[in-house]
């Protein structure tokens, strides 16, 4: 029976939310009216993990996620029923939206299913990789174990997801603050400077006709220029949706000298960190590895890791099978096989998790550490450009006047 999220008024005029159990909508209501409630919102949270267009409906943040996984594991340990756990999560919510998802799922509990049932009812809260985890939690009897486990995988992710974002903030603030500047003197300071020289009639430089060409064009087109290349993210985001040119694309991206490795090493520590969770959760390894396709973005990758589902299948090992596709490092190749032949599998395949890290963060560094320079001396040549072809005008009519 599906959970239905209300809003209604009590006989005293007071405003009342909750979640009750109803086949449709108007059955809430009805229920609602006969307790002395004028229903005002009634919304089946059934349609939240396929529709997600009401304002309420938006997913968990992975912040808001992480917390609660947290605190529902040390809840459940605690010796709380489900149920209790939930009552004090929903408590708990900072906000309306986890506290709606959190009602929801407490309603599913309650109409006989599933914590992995109910949280897979709200996929834009809760990845297909956590509700195959919870499964395989609540199918080994150790749910707050693997709790705690995904826990940490989510503090993890998120802190390494914040630093890369934090590390990337300066470049991008630097680099917007200068085509800002290179612009403002395109647009406005250099038409106003060449302008004496123009009506002096004299013979310009090459290097001062083309900049007084290329700030005439801008200011002629900007209107254009910024139409095209709205149309051409739009459109590339149409083509990349394709399977044949995101193939391509990734691939490309793969190869290339500064961001493939960075790539590579992304999705590498998101697979092998998602299934070593799953793998120690009590998941069976072809599911594990059908919910860690999800978190790896690179198609290439992505298309590496099914072809691997079915040689597995076909009695492959794991480590031979991701080993066929030449997509992920030679590292997590030995340590899967280390792995599969010790009988530590999860084990082999966390450390491997943390030795990508690790790596991506020094590449990261190194990136950045030569990004800065480059984009100063850039735009510092950029700039450089810009008042030679003022200067050389001035030097020349210098020259003329001795």
């Amino acid at each position: 029976m599906p959970a239905i999220h209300f809003e209604a008024l009590d006989p005293a005029g007071r405003k009342v939310s909750g979640v009750l159990q109803a086949d449709t909508p108007r059955q809430a209501r009805t229920q609602l009216r006969a307790q002395g409630l004028l229903p005002v919102s009634v919304v089946d949270h059934s349609i939240e993990p396929e529709r997600g267009r009401l304002a309420w409906t938006r997913g968990v943040s992975a912040a808001e996620l992480s917390l609660m996984t947290r605190q529902l594991a040390t809840l459940l340990e605690s010796g709380l029923t489900m149920e209790q756990a939930l009552n004090a999560l929903i408590e708990e919510a900072e906000t309306s939206v986890s506290r709606n998802v959190l009602n929801g799922v407490k309603a599913e509990i309650t109409a006989g299913h599933t914590l992995a049932g109910a949280l897979g009812r709200y996929a834009q809260s809760f990845p297909e990789f956590y509700c195959a985890l919870v499964r395989g939690g609540e199918e080994s009897g150790a749910l707050p174990t693997v709790l705690q486990h995904l826990a940490d995988y989510l503090d993890t992710r998120q802190a390494l997801k914040q630093k890369t974002s934090l590390a990337l903030l300066y470049p991008a603030l630097v680099m917007l603050v200068a085509i800002a500047i290179v612009t403002g003197l395109l647009v406005y300071v250099v038409p106003q400077v060449v302008q004496v020289f123009q009506q002096s009639r004299q013979s310009l430089p090459l290097l001062t006709r083309a900049l007084i060409a290329l700030s005439d064009f801008l200011r002629a087109a900007w209107p254009y220029l910024i139409v095209v290349l709205i149309g051409a993210i739009m459109t590339t985001r149409t083509v990349l949706q394709r399977a044949g040119p995101r193939l391509k694309f990734d691939a490309l991206l793969l190869r290339a000298p500064a961001f493939g490795p960075l790539i590579r090493g992304i999705n590498t520590s998101r697979f092998a960190s998602t299934l070593s969770i799953l793998v120690g959760g009590g998941v069976p390894l072809l599911n594990a590895l059908h919910s860690s396709t999800r978190v790896v973005t690179n198609a290439v990758m992505r298309a590496a890791i099914e072809v691997s589902i079915d040689q597995v299948r076909e009695g492959a090992s794991l480590a031979r099978a991701l080993g066929s596709s030449r997509a992920f490092p030679p590292m997590l190749i030995h340590l899967v096989a280390s792995g599969e032949a010790s009988g530590r599998l999860q084990e082999m395949l966390e450390r491997a998790a943390r030795l990508e890290t690790q790596a991506l963060e020094r590449r990261m560094a190194v990136f950045l550490t030569l990004l800065e320079p480059v984009m100063i001396v850039t735009m510092g040549g950029i700039v450089l450009l810009i008042v030679l072809a003022i200067l050389l005008p001035i030097i020349e009519i210098n020259q003329l006047i001795r």
